[in-house]
């Protein structure tokens, strides 16, 4: 569809999809859901001044193809950044790194996928000089339909692990979906910044161009917790450098970042010390996570979407848990019952405050990881 006669001559659109947000002179995008179906307020819509409604059946695609449009009038360079884990914290490095020069847009939240996206770019202004917009994916086709609406100049996956097995059938599934942002790229005369130290990302490139980063270590002073985001830092360095900004200037600004939203926090109650991770959590990052801390108190949640792995990734982390001797660990979710785990196992996460009302930890150093369905973040005021 020619979108001209909504996009021409204007410097930003504003496009909600919630009804109670329609200002006048919007666009409202009737979406349908599971639970809902923005068709039913498209007259309070009209009655609140809406521009523009896009609604009906094809709704969804409607939106997408106004957001690429939109991204074509604006023609700003866009990085596009996936990968199994990392991806958020990477996008807000990086986000902090280029923001010390460029007028810079980048997404919001986790506004990462087929709605996410089109909202991401649809958000962007012509004041902006840049863009980062983060794709996340569950199921094979889906990072190639995303870089097919953003089409991003630049690419970056920071990596690629054993997550949403249920959806991509096998790891060997979540490195095609992952490579759909490399085969974008390659297919459009872009590049990418790829960590040089991980084999399967080298696998995935071929002959893409990159701009090469190392893992490096982790440096002083950041608010960042746990040796795997080196990496992430490693990767915003390398884009900072790549558009002219120097090493230094890139640490102050990462060093000046605070992770938010239940990632590589750390918290100093009055009680413990506390890693909250709890945002998400695959084995790739469980691992991780595990390996990286050196505390003596566990409390994680179940993984989820792993298929038929899910008993086999509860078990390893078991086995790793076991390893490592902890003073203290409480594990949430059926999926750890039928490991052999000889901790105690939570149904949920309510049943976890009753425990830890009545027996109250004090003293420990601990990690709290989960996937997101855990809620974990609600034992915190406990800790």
């Amino acid at each position: 569809m020619d979108w001209s006669f909504l996009i021409e001559g204007k410097d930003a659109l504003n496009v909600t999809t919630d009804s109670r947000k329609v200002t006048p002179g919007c666009i409202f995008v009737a979406l349908k859901g599971e639970h809902f179906d923005g068709n039913d307020f498209v007259e309070q819509a009209k009655r609140a001044g809406a521009e523009y409604i896009i609604s009906g059946e094809n709704a969804l695609a409607e939106l997408q193809d106004l957001a690429r449009a939109w991204r074509r009038e604006l023609g700003l360079p866009i990085l596009g950044i996936t990968g199994t884990n990392g991806k958020t914290t990477t996008k807000e490095l990086c986000a902090a790194v280029l923001s010390t020069k460029y007028n810079l847009f980048y997404t919001q939240g986790n506004l990462n996928n087929q709605i996410g996206v089109p909202l991401t770019l649809l958000s962007i202004t012509r004041a902006h000089e840049m863009a980062i917009v983060e794709m996340g994916a569950s199921h094979p086709g889906d990072i190639k339909e995303l870089v097919e609406i953003a089409e991003p100049n630049y690419g970056l996956i920071t990596n690629v692990g054993h997550a949403h097995l249920q959806g991509f059938g096998s790891f060997e599934g979540v490195m095609r979906t992952k490579a759909e942002l490399y085969d974008y790229l390659r297919e459009h005369g872009g590049f990418c910044f790829r960590n040089t130290d991980n084999p399967y990302l080298a696998q995935m490139a071929g002959d893409l161009q990159t701009v090469p980063y190392t893992t490096g270590t982790m440096p002083e002073g950041t608010h960042l917790v746990g040796a795997y985001n080196a990496e992430n830092i490693s990767a915003a360095i390398c884009v900072g450098k790549y558009f002219g900004i120097d090493e230094k200037a890139a640490l102050a600004a990462i060093r000046a970042y605070v992770p938010s939203n239940n990632r590589s926090q750390l918290l100093q109650t009055e009680k413990n010390t506390v890693v909250v991770d709890a945002y998400n959590a695959n084995p790739t990052s469980m691992q991780a996570a595990i390996n990286s801390f050196n505390g003596n108190c566990y409390i994680l949640g179940a993984m989820r979407e792993l298929g038929e792995y899910s008993h086999l990734e509860h078990q390893n982390i078991v086995n790793m848990l076991l390893e490592r001797k902890a003073d203290k660990v409480l594990l949430v979710g059926e999926e750890y019952k039928d490991t052999t785990a000889p901790y105690p196992v939570f149904d949920n996460v309510e049943k976890l405050c009753e425990q830890l009302q009545k027996e109250p930890l004090k003293g420990f150093k601990i990690l709290l990881k989960g996937s997101r369905s855990n809620t974990l973040e609600k034992v915190i005021p406990l800790l």
